[in-house]
């Protein structure tokens, strides 16, 4: 069985990703310093929580993608305890995806892995779970900041900076 591998090149995967990356930025920047490490709703995790998640998940998973060696997830990052320092490893860990996305050969996107020694499937689908959970957790840091009474940055800005080379 021949499988098509044309349907979007890597680099328009990991421009797609990273639009979201910037955006998810953006979301960490609109909150209060205290509200970005306590508030809560509904029993779901402060944001920043849900942001160290997304770190655990994404460089580290590309490497895994890269190398074949997966770490246990929530070995890399700690805790924080300013917005700024939230932001510096978000910061790195993107040069971190940039820097190992070219090492991810073609075919490697279509071979089957144990990601993070969990969960086994193609390491397309891997990232797109990587890139989905990103959104998930962007959505509740969304709710946090209405229920805050701050408007989120518009989710369109992502495909929108995409579409007219902006940052």
């Amino acid at each position: 069985m021949k499988t098509d591998t044309t349907a979007i090149s890597s680099q328009a995967l990991l421009e797609h990703w990273q639009g979201h990356r910037r955006l998810t930025r953006r979301v960490i920047e609109r909150f209060p310093e205290d509200a970005l490490f306590t508030y809560s709703l509904g029993g779901m995790r402060p944001f920043a929580e849900l942001v160290m998640e997304m770190l655990h998940i994404g460089a580290p998973g590309i490497r895994g993608a890269v190398t074949g060696t997966w770490q246990s997830l929530g070995q890399e990052y700690g805790k924080f305890g300013t917005r700024a320092e939230l932001l510096r490893q978000w910061d790195e860990a993107t040069e971190q995806i940039n820097a190992l996305w070219p090492q991810i050969p073609p075919q490697r996107f279509l071979e089957t892995d144990k990601a993070f020694g969990w969960y086994e499937g193609v390491i397309h689908a891997h990232i797109m779970y990587f890139i989905d959970n990103e959104i998930h957790h962007r959505g509740q840091g969304y709710v946090y900041l209405r229920a805050l009474g701050i408007e989120p940055p518009p989710f369109w800005e992502r495909a929108w900076h995409l579409t007219i080379g902006m940052p």
